[in-house]
């Protein structure tokens, strides 16, 4: 991960949720005010949020210590202490929304994926994620895929080709788009094209792609197609798979899942802050 880009998002979410001033923690606590407070688990789950936590108490400025008691990519159980912070009450009190924002919805990918990934046990095929992510939170959320066990398609435009309906649409075939590509772009660069029938698989097949990407097909479709391909080119299945439907699918001898339900709409895990009251018991309300 992208130490330099985290911690720049970090400080734009908080100006973003702070605007000039925690009118209520300055109201209450004097800037000297001291306190403990812990991250715990609400349900059970998959934890990701360490790097969070260390930019962003650790880099940008505040007055709080962090000691995390979960790695990335743990499970986690109700009442698991995920990490520990003291120091300035306000500082803590000020981050706590967006920290816990972040930590709830990685960690729900993690969870998912985990989940997922699961369902694979027995197979060769890997379960993938998509660009389907949350603007601004795409280096993040494709992080917690892989805590999750669980692998990233492409992260941007510019990582790799993959030519869909709508290019080959405006193409005119898929042996035209492919052409095209491999007269602009290196041989570094993967070519993957998206079919969503027989002969288009035949089609991808003899002009070189090296990913061929079954889009919403049953699993009796995907496995008629994987046996039309040669075993050097890699198969995907994608489009609306349930995670219920995981096995069937890679029963087939596909070789990767890709599912935009891990990030796209993902349930949060949830988490809480709670602080350490006077006399040393943790506020059981959090």
């Amino acid at each position: 991960m992208n130490k330099w880009m985290l911690k720049q998002s970090l400080e734009e979410w908080l100006r973003e949720d702070i605007g000039f001033s925690d009118l209520t923690a300055e109201a209450i606590f004097p800037s000297d005010a001291q306190g403990e407070a812990k991250f715990i688990a609400k349900q059970p789950g998959v934890f990701f949020g360490v790097d969070i936590l260390n930019t962003g108490y650790r880099e940008l400025g505040l007055n709080v210590d962090v000691v995390c008691e979960k790695k990335d990519g743990d499970l986690v159980q109700k009442g698991d202490i995920l990490a520990n912070v003291s120091g300035s009450v306000r500082d803590i009190l000020t981050t706590e929304r967006v920290f816990l924002n972040l930590l709830q919805r990685l960690s729900g990918v993690a969870t998912a994926t985990k989940r997922a990934v699961e369902e694979t046990n027995g197979f060769s095929t890997r379960i993938c994620d998509t660009r389907k992510t949350t603007p601004g939170l795409r280096m993040l959320e494709k992080a917690a895929v892989r805590a999750g066990g669980g692998g990233n398609h492409r992260f941007r435009l510019d990582d790799a080709i993959l030519i869909k309906d709508n290019h080959i649409s405006a193409c005119g075939s898929i042996h035209e788009a492919v052409k095209r590509v491999k007269a602009s772009v290196g041989h570094m660069v993967k070519i993957e094209v998206e079919v969503e029938t027989a002969e288009q698989v035949e089609e991808a097949v003899k002009s070189g792609a090296d990913v061929i990407m079954f889009d919403n097909v049953s699993p009796d479709t995907a496995k008629e197609w994987v046996e039309r391909v040669p075993s050097v080119v890699v198969t995907e299945v994608s489009g609306g798979i349930a995670t219920d439907a995981i096995r069937d699918y890679a029963a087939t001898g596909v070789d990767v899942i890709s599912m935009g339900v891990l990030t796209h709409s993902v349930k949060a895990l949830d988490i809480s802050l709670a602080f350490v009251e006077k006399g040393g018991g943790v506020n059981e309300r959090a």
